[in-house]
């Protein structure tokens, strides 16, 4: 495996990637199906949010040597927008607007002071 798989700094964010498609797809891939059962979609997506926990919780704690908890929930929305609008447009076939985009971008603004050292 590469080393930069591992890296501390990068292997919460590969694994917050995972965590967030999971729960992605928990909370929306039942939209395409509204004839489904509801017990049975919430029996589905809970399925979905215990992997998802499987990846988020282990990224939170080895994240945690590297960034603050702030840090890394910052990480954790700005991944979940990049895989929901994704989700959205791959899985939905939703389209994003420029109103999306720059909502985005704001949060993505945001994510940045957070980061940034004054």
């Amino acid at each position: 495996m590469p080393a930069i798989l591992t890296s501390p700094a990068v292997a919460p964010i590969l694994l917050l990637v995972a965590s967030n498609v999971f729960m992605t797809t928990a909370w929306y891939w039942h939209l395409k199906f509204k004839t489904t059962s509801l017990v049975l979609v919430i029996a589905i997506s809970w399925g979905l949010a215990l992997i998802e926990y499987c990846f988020a919780v282990p990224a939170n704690r080895l994240g945690s040597s590297v960034y603050s908890a702030a840090q890394l929930k910052t990480i954790q929305e700005v991944i979940t927008l990049v895989v929901f609008a994704a989700f959205s447009v791959l899985y939905l076939k939703e389209s994003l607007s420029w109103n999306h985009a720059v909502g985005f971008a704001l949060i993505a603004a945001g994510a940045a002071f957070v980061f940034h050292k004054f």
